[in-house]
């Protein structure tokens, strides 16, 4: 973040709301989500793409140069221009999605010719997951846009005994972007990227990783609001790891078993069939108990404490806030992810505004915020309770309310 990012984010807002728009009527005449364009106000997702930067000065009726005098003339050829025009979102993710990713592999024969360097590959995809779990989806996607195709392109031109591996690496680079795109609102893209990350990981003979990308699958479905696939798509994994882990399963299968556990404790939170989700807790709570400690293979986060932030998240799904509360006072979240960590607060406002008590729900959400503030702005329930706050404050809303709910295009 730079202060000329945050500078034109502060125009982009203002010029916004002197036409009345809010930031999803505005995001969709450019073609963009509106946690994209929260990002982009708030200084966190830079605008350097030549074409995007115009699309979003017509939509507003001003010039470009006005939205951005720091850079030369922008209708002129130019290498400092040059130098800006360069992928800065996810959108460039959304295109790899579209199509085979190495269609001129098809045409040639490569084989062998591919000499990826496995330790750099390795420790770039470590790095995707560690900007993921981070909520960083601006470097997330500097990151994504060279290393996808390298290793499309890797997993098929590598000598053989190198490819497994590939696959594998491939598997969870697929994963993580179907998790940025579920968190940026986005589960078509999802869907997408998901399906690869399951077909990539059968292709590396990691039958576990592939109920890993059954998981990301079926969190897109729920984003999607097809609750009837997603309790599908999870139920069959379960129902298979069951059998795969009845008698004494390694840690890493229980992970994923108790992950897809909690995915449909979601799924039925979501529905509000409360004996099913609390019947899920309960049996993500049994697996957690074999495994006896917090773990994050297949970067699931799986564990104990996993299970309670959980458990909170469907109390408070099921509008039982007085519950979710009390779980959450035994949970020591600090070892795990900044998302997980955002989540957990998050969902302890949503808590505290059921119960009418406004004061304790700010706070946690901005304590959320302050941690993950893509999360609160672009998570639907939280940005309902933040308008919802403000329209029982009305005119004695808190100047940290107020700015919250503008932050999060949550004004009633």
């Amino acid at each position: 973040m730079t202060a000329e990012d945050v500078a034109f984010g502060a125009r982009v807002a203002a010029y916004r709301r002197e036409r009345d728009k809010s930031q999803a009527e505005l995001a969709a005449e450019i073609g963009r989500t509106a946690s994209w364009l929260s990002q982009v106000e708030r200084g966190i997702q830079p605008v350097n793409r030549l074409p995007v930067l115009r699309m979003l000065a017509d939509a507003l009726g001003v010039s470009r140069a006005t939205l951005r005098p720091d850079l030369p003339e922008l209708d002129a050829p130019s290498s400092a221009i040059a130098d800006e025009v360069k992928p800065n979102d996810l959108d460039q993710a959304r295109l790899l999605l579209s199509g085979h990713p190495v269609p001129e592999v098809l045409l040639s024969d490569q084989t062998g010719s591919n000499r990826a360097s496995l330790p750099e590959l390795r420790a770039a995809v470590d790095r995707i997951w560690d900007l993921t779990h981070a909520d960083k989806f601006a470097e997330l996607s500097a990151s994504l846009g060279p290393l996808i195709p390298r290793l499309e392109r890797a997993a098929r031109t590598a000598p053989a005994k190198d490819r497994p591996e590939l696959w594998q690496l491939l598997g969870r680079t697929y994963q993580a972007l179907a998790a940025a795109f579920v968190r940026q609102d986005e589960p078509d893209a999802a869907w997408v990227a998901a399906d690869r990350s399951i077909s990539a990981a059968e292709r590396s003979g990691q039958p576990l990783q592939v109920f890993a990308g059954i998981y990301r699958l079926s969190q897109a479905f729920v984003r999607l609001k097809r609750l009837d696939q997603a309790e599908h798509a999870a139920t069959t994994a379960v129902n298979a790891l069951h059998q795969y882990t009845e008698v004494d399963g390694e840690p890493e299968a229980l992970s994923v078993l108790g992950a897809l556990h909690l995915q449909l404790a979601t799924v039925h939170a979501k529905a509000g069939d409360r004996a099913k989700a609390r019947d899920e807790i309960g049996l993500a709570r049994a697996v957690a108990r074999r495994i006896g400690e917090d773990r994050n293979d297949f970067n699931l986060e799986f564990g104990p404490t996993n299970v309670e932030i959980q458990a909170v998240a469907s109390a408070v799904e099921l509008g039982d806030a007085g519950e979710a509360i009390d779980i959450s006072q035994g949970i020591d979240a600090s070892g795990l992810s900044v998302e997980r960590r955002a989540r957990l607060l998050m969902d302890l406002g949503r808590a505290y505004a059921q119960r009418r008590q406004p004061g304790e729900a700010l706070e946690y959400l901005l304590q959320a915020e302050e941690l993950a503030p893509e999360m609160v702005s672009t998570h639907i329930a939280a940005r309902e309770t933040i308008r919802e706050l403000m329209l029982v404050a009305g005119r004695s809303a808190s100047p940290e309310l107020r700015g919250l709910a503008e932050r999060a295009d949550a004004k009633p």
